[in-house]
């Protein structure tokens, strides 16, 4: 069954039937946030953004707005730091921006449990080895979200995919939503040292160097 969890019937009707019964319960929250969104940052609510998914295949990922489209004067976006505000931070922190990914894995671009879905100019620039994260659904949640999130390396974070990619079940991905819980009930990892999400990947065969320029709410 750990082969063929990722991709397995079984695993599917558990994203479609858990991200139902989430959606129904979550929905005045959900209204909430969304209104919330809408006065203090404006519209759209929603932060849309193209991201690989199963074998590289890009899809439409959803989440709540968390920045603002503030601009200098030469109509460049201002740092993340800078474009984060209050709201954003509150709903990173608790993972509320998270919620309409429910969406994606209704859709069946994602699924509860999984390699976080990451930006698609990374698939050029992936080891072989760190590209078999793409070997099964991205996850709203995962592994590596559960053990250092984006307070490890980027290199970690890859190592914790494939491991989970290699050794997936059931009985895992249940590990990883109550560690999933426990992690947004501390609000631990939110961030890496010196940013408010991410820095950049430029790729291991590049020396690990990472872009310190502005990157859109790409945080993992």
């Amino acid at each position: 069954m750990k082969d063929d969890w990722g991709l397995s019937i079984e695993k599917r009707t558990f994203d479609v039937v858990f991200s139902i019964a989430l959606l129904i319960a979550l929905l005045p929250v959900l209204v909430c946030i969304a209104s919330a969104v809408a006065l203090f940052l404006g519209r759209p609510v929603m932060f849309i953004q193209r991201r690989p998914g199963l074998n590289g295949r890009v899809f439409p990922m959803l989440k709540f707005r968390t920045m603002t489209d503030g601009k200098d004067r030469q109509g460049v976006l201002l740092s993340d730091k800078e474009r984060l505000t209050r709201l954003g931070r509150f709903l990173r922190s608790t993972s509320l921006d998270e919620l309409p990914s429910l969406f994606c894995v209704l859709r069946g671009d994602m699924s509860l449990v999984g390699p976080r879905p990451l930006l698609e100019r990374y698939l050029e620039v992936y080891t072989p080895r760190q590209a078999t994260r793409h070997a099964v659904r991205p996850g709203i949640t995962g592994w590596a979200q559960v053990n250092g999130r984006n307070a490890i390396s980027w290199e970690a974070k890859f190592e914790l995919d494939v491991w989970y990619v290699e050794n997936q079940s059931l009985g895992l991905d249940l590990k990883v939503l109550a560690m999933t819980l426990e992690k947004v009930l501390r609000r631990a990892d939110i961030s890496a040292d010196a940013h408010v999400t991410m820095p950049e990947f430029l790729g291991t065969e590049s020396g690990g160097k990472l872009n310190e320029q502005n990157h859109d709410e790409n945080s993992g």
